[in-house]
């Protein structure tokens, strides 16, 4: 499939997805205001952390080895067999940690142990968030991007109708369970659309362990885990930092500008995804692989700055529309930020080589190195602009994230 049908086909999911998203964030914004917006981003950062844990990061991995032996049932019956199993062993001590310090999380997290039982609930249904992973990703890696497509809008309204139900009826409880529950039901989704694949059987996700199987894995988990665990780290510090150092509302407002890049920038993520990295998965030659990533470059780039350029203009009017007038203060946040999702982008298309070719300990430095040069860059930059130090730090980050990419892979890629 081409990188121009596949990014019409998640173009229409993730219309509906930016829809669903913008709506689910004013009813929030609504309802909860700024500080109760930054409450739910440090929600969503720990979930997004655990459930990566949750499925031991074997998402790109599977979605690699299942486009690599698309045509090899038992290949594919040890991959996906294994990763089950590897997600089991993880997902274990995990509920019972989350079930025993429920109320600590709750306190580090949200400033207060009124919330322990939010966590109580995420631990008792971290299975269906972990196997909902890796059904996708097999739905990736089996090019069944329509089923793919299907599964993401379904997920978006079921996502949305839960968020407004909960929201109005539990005010920020609510809004804090809804991403639990609703990423939950959507397993069920997911799973029946799988049972409707030609290819699936029970059997294929039975296998014995296989130590080469494990160690292939093992080299995109770590990668995943890595990633999963460093950026909603990172987000929660730098939350807490804000909230405790400039204040609550600020810390919402910087994870509204936040969102709003986040869901801007699904279209050009989730094609990258979907298309890029099998694509980038299955390349073995590298002049095929450098006329590839020129190729990205020359279709995503100009997407993503007009996008930029045009938020930029209706800044004020988008907040207005996706928030309130409470967020305003926020105005002076999008040029930096803005800047900073072109660079973003533009180092991603690299950064995604990384994975697709195991490139593992570079690619591991990479992330723990600028995630902590982010949360320095940032603090000393806040210190000096107050908040807009933040989406400062953001560009320049991203500026050297690129320039560390672009030297470490210029040899690998002009190879030939």
């Amino acid at each position: 499939m081409t990188l121009i049908k596949t990014s019409l086909l998640t173009a229409i999911s993730t219309v509906i997805k930016l829809i669903a998203g913008f709506v689910s964030v004013k009813i929030v914004a609504a309802y909860i205001g700024p500080s109760g917006l930054a409450l739910v981003g440090q929600m969503q950062s720990f979930i997004a952390m655990i459930s990566s844990i949750a499925s031991a990061g074997v998402g790109s991995g599977v979605v690699k080895y299942t486009s690599e032996y698309k045509d090899n049932n038992e290949a594919k019956r040890k991959f996906w067999g294994n990763s089950v199993k590897i997600s089991l062993l993880f997902i274990l001590p995990l509920l019972i940690t989350i079930m025993i310090f429920s109320q600590t999380i709750s306190e580090k997290l949200l400033g207060t142990s009124e919330y322990s039982s939010v966590f109580v609930i995420l631990a008792l249904t971290l299975i269906f968030f972990s196997f909902n992973i890796l059904l996708t990703s097999i739905l990736n890696g089996q090019g069944e991007i329509k089923k793919l497509t299907i599964v993401n809008i379904i997920s978006s309204i079921l996502t949305l109708g839960l968020t407004i139900y909960l929201v109005v009826s539990f005010n920020l409880y609510g809004a804090l369970v809804a991403g639990i529950i609703s990423q939950s039901l959507i397993f069920f989704v997911t799973l029946f659309f799988v049972i409707k694949s030609s290819w699936f059987k029970i059997s294929m996700f039975v296998s014995d362990m296989d130590k080469e199987t494990v160690k292939k894995l093992s080299h995109y988990s770590l990668m995943a885990l890595v990633s999963a665990v460093s950026l909603p780290l990172t987000h929660i510090y730098l939350r807490n930092y804000i909230g405790e150092n400039i204040g609550w509302d600020e810390a919402g407002y910087w994870q509204a500008i936040w969102k709003i890049s986040e869901t801007y920038l699904m279209l050009v993520t989730t094609t990258l995804s979907v298309y890029y990295l099998p694509k980038l998965s299955s390349i073995k030659d590298i002049v095929e692989l450098k006329k590839e990533i020129f190729y990205v470059y020359k279709m995503v780039m100009p997407v993503v700055i007009l996008m930029a350029i045009l938020i930029f203009l209706f800044k004020e009017l988008i907040v207005h529309i996706l928030f309130s007038e409470a967020f305003l203060p926020m105005l002076n946040l999008f040029l930096f930020q803005l800047m900073g999702d072109v660079v973003k982008i533009a180092s991603w298309i690299l950064g995604f080589v990384l994975v697709a070719k195991s490139m593992t300990k570079l690619f591991v430095f990479s992330e723990i190195f600028f995630k902590l040069t982010f949360v320095a860059i940032s603090i000393l930059l806040m210190q000096i602009y107050g908040l807009v130090g933040i989406t400062m730090a953001f560009l320049v980050n991203y500026i050297l994230y690129f320039t560390f990419l672009y030297f470490s892979l210029r040899g690998y890629i002009n190879a030939k």
